[in-house]
């Protein structure tokens, strides 16, 4: 399983960002993560920033702004679900969600809604994650 630490995930954005302008080959990888930067111009300033700046800076949940590299990073996680339908159901639960919303991006919003719930009861009852429980929070969805 790949874990990378906090600066690693930011460097692989911010590179796949540098690459993409430099218009040089990106991997699979970076093509997939490019998708989701690209619908996200909100956080160009920030792909844009000096490398310092950006590696150094703390996105708290006080100062109620939004962390692009933890949003991103929820978008390559679904997809990666998705694609290997793993949880099972997940893959035919997220395409329902998309016919309903007609909106693969809102709809990816929609699940991360589930998936950070999930996370949450699973931390603070110390309870395993429950892939049923997370399915049918995206079904709710559809409905």
């Amino acid at each position: 399983m790949f874990n990378p630490t906090r600066d690693q995930a930011r460097l692989f954005f911010l590179n796949t960002w540098k690459k993409y302008h430099q218009e040089q080959p990106l991997s699979e990888a970076e093509s997939l993560a490019l998708q989701w930067m690209t619908r996200h111009p909100e956080y160009f300033p920030t792909f844009d920033a000096e490398l310092e700046e950006v590696l150094a800076r703390d996105y708290s949940v006080e100062t109620g702004e939004g962390n692009p590299f933890l949003h991103l990073s929820m978008h390559l996680a679904v997809a990666e679900q998705v694609s290997i339908d793993q949880p099972p159901g997940i893959r035919s639960s997220f395409s329902k969600l998309c016919e309903r919303l007609g909106d693969e991006h809102q709809a990816a919003h929609q699940v991360f809604e589930c998936l950070a719930e999930q996370i949450y009861q699973q931390q603070r009852n110390g309870v395993p994650f429950s892939s049923e429980r997370y399915i049918n929070c995206i079904l709710d969805h559809c409905m």
